[in-house]
């Protein structure tokens, strides 16, 4: 059965795949008509966009299936790697667009009709400030970490289409004040401040996106949290080897709990239950391995 929860994140993972394809296809002619580099890179920049939303779509269909027999643990990492490899596609595409853009200035050439280039650039980062709005609500309701990547893709996109529309504006204009004054360099001067911004993004989004990967521990906020549900149940006298990660929008938490020596079996089994339930309602995806433990070791005979 489908929960809302994975329907709205398929409605905007769907809805970033259909954006980003519009503004590839709207940047790449623009960019091509008016000889300009900066609205080209930005133009791969949207492709990679397309291709990490295509990604997420990809892990958000496939992370929220049950455990089988060759998952027992479920298919949560689905979302990880299709961050990670969001993050390496914007690597690849800051570096081709400082190589484009090198080039530009060292072979200069004048820029054609910038009023479109402003035109796209702005409704550009218009619709994705209103698409990576959407991402990051459903990715902070769902913790789904692909959505997230994919949301960051596109606010990076917001600031870097600004930057370009910005050098653009500065063109058009002085052309318009003193077209002898030569200002063309500041196009591939854009585009390479675009890649910059591009290359810290996606370093961010490794980082991110890759240490769920290496079972890193859930945050301090989640754990202190955990422990608070866990000692509010009365009964528990400690814990001990107590571990956390965490596999795409799944939080997993194992601990050993310690009860009176005297507990009933089948009242302890009940606490147990308890302690479930209450980080059930706490944490929507925890998946809990508790390991009863009495406070006194009983004697071996």
């Amino acid at each position: 059965m489908i929960t809302e929860h994975q329907k709205d994140k398929m409605f905007v993972a769907w809805l970033s795949v259909a954006s980003n394809t519009i503004l590839v296809l709207a940047k790449l002619v623009i960019g091509i008509l008016i000889s300009s580099v900066s609205v080209v890179s930005e133009a791969i920049h949207s492709g990679i966009d397309l291709l990490a939303s295509l990604v997420a779509l990809f892990a958000v269909a496939h992370s929220s299936k049950p455990a089988d027999k060759d998952h027992p643990y479920g298919h949560g990492k689905f979302e990880n790697v299709s961050g990670t490899i969001e993050a390496l596609l914007i690597f690849v595409a800051a570096i081709w667009i400082i190589f484009e853009a090198i080039k530009k200035l060292m072979h200069p050439h004048e820029v054609g009709e910038t009023s479109w280039g402003i035109g796209v650039m702005l409704i550009s980062a218009i619709l994705n400030i209103i698409i990576s709005n959407k991402l990051f609500k459903v990715a902070k309701k769902t913790n789904s970490v692909a959505l997230e990547a994919d949301a960051w893709h596109l606010r990076t996109d917001v600031y870097t289409s600004l930057g370009v529309m910005g050098g653009l504006l500065v063109i058009w204009i002085t052309g318009k004040i003193n077209p002898s004054i030569n200002v063309n360099w500041i196009d591939p001067v854009a585009a390479i401040g675009v890649a910059c911004l591009i290359l810290h993004a996606a370093y961010e989004l490794t980082m991110k996106a890759s240490q769920d990967l290496f079972d890193v521990s859930l945050s301090e906020e989640e754990i202190i949290k955990i422990k608070e549900i866990i000692f509010s149940q009365k009964e528990v006298k400690g814990i001990h080897e107590f571990r956390t990660r965490r596999a795409g929008h799944y939080q997993f938490v194992e601990f050993h709990m310690e009860l009176d020596s005297n507990t009933n079996l089948r009242v302890a089994d009940k606490i147990s239950h308890d302690v479930e339930d209450k980080l059930k309602l706490a944490f929507e995806n925890i998946q809990v391995t508790v390991h009863l433990d009495p406070t006194e070791p009983l004697p071996r005979i």
